[in-house]
């Protein structure tokens, strides 16, 4: 298997704020990959990267086989961006702004309603067709900009927070249009800051802090990598919980705050370990994505 995306050791300096710092990124073909991580992770840099929005001061990037950004077109006529803000043409109908798109990605004139056609159908906005674009819902908003990534048929798409704003239902429909490219081999990167998005969808995830990659690797390996199986989650008041942090990390145990609460990684392997004592009363649960989310990047989830 080849990949879609591949970066090594890539800057971005705004002045004197590196956004992106020595990222190593990667998307083998295919695949869905999740990159996460806090407000000011560098996330949204690395898309822009990506598109060539924004040209890179050190690093390499390679798209599709295209080195950027001296062949970025060749990589962007090959796929399709889902930005964060909506940013369709509210005057044309649903129909009208894939039309527009088909043609800027230069989809031969004998094709464009077939092709249109198609992204209505993957999007299920068929019957919306001929509706102006400001007249749709959040949710139908958000599969029309999907659709539009689509039409062209790319070999990836970058998701720039595909979900954000939206109930939990409209997630819910929107989740299972991107797993059914998944399950179509279209490469995705997806970033989010809904850490169960990536846990259900993403084949692996990227967590970024700071501008770069603290840990790479499959959700389920992640989570059993840095908490275990296990989580203890402890409630009290705020002087309580300092002593039970404590008290948790003395012992070797890593520990994340969640606000009225202390969370303690990997308590499983105190069942059966005498040395480590006996915890105070809690909640156990299993151990997480966001629980490793917070543990490596502090405690902001925005």
């Amino acid at each position: 298997m080849g990949s879609a995306i591949s970066l090594r050791g890539v800057v971005k300096r705004y002045g004197d704020l590196r956004a992106v710092d020595g990222l190593d990124l990667d998307v083998p073909e295919g695949s869905c990959v999740g990159l996460l991580g806090p407000n000011g992770a560098g996330k949204s840099t690395t898309m822009k990267l990506l598109t060539a929005q924004a040209i890179a001061d050190a690093g390499e990037l390679v798209v599709l086989g295209c080195v950027l950004p001296g062949e970025s077109k060749q990589a962007r006529a090959q796929m399709g961006v889902v930005p964060q803000l909506d940013n369709l043409d509210t005057t044309l109908s649903v129909r009208d702004n894939l039309r527009v798109f088909a043609r800027l990605y230069r989809v031969a004139k004998g094709e464009r309603e077939a092709a249109v056609r198609g992204a209505l159908e993957l999007a299920t906005l068929t019957d919306r067709a001929d509706e102006r674009a400001d007249k749709l819902s959040g949710g139908m908003r958000r599969r029309l900009l999907i659709a539009r990534a689509l039409v062209h048929r790319p070999r990836l798409v970058l998701m720039d927070e595909p979900t954000v704003g939206l109930d939990p239902q409209v997630r819910q429909e929107l989740w299972a249009l991107i797993a059914r490219l998944r399950s179509e081999g279209t490469s995705i990167l997806m970033s989010t800051h809904y850490i169960d998005e990536a846990e259900r969808l993403a084949d692996s995830v990227t967590i970024m802090s700071h501008g770069k990659a603290v840990s790479v690797g499959e959700p389920g390996a992640l989570i059993a990598e840095h908490a275990g199986r296990e989580v203890l989650e402890v409630y009290g008041p705020p002087d309580r919980l300092r002593s039970v942090e404590a008290d948790a990390q003395a012992r070797g145990h890593a520990t994340r705050r969640t606000g009225t609460s202390v969370a303690i990684l990997g308590v499983e392997a105190a069942r059966s370990d005498a040395t480590n004592g006996t915890f105070p009363e809690g909640h156990r649960r299993a151990a997480n994505l966001e629980d490793v989310f917070v543990h490596l990047t502090g405690e902001e989830i925005a």
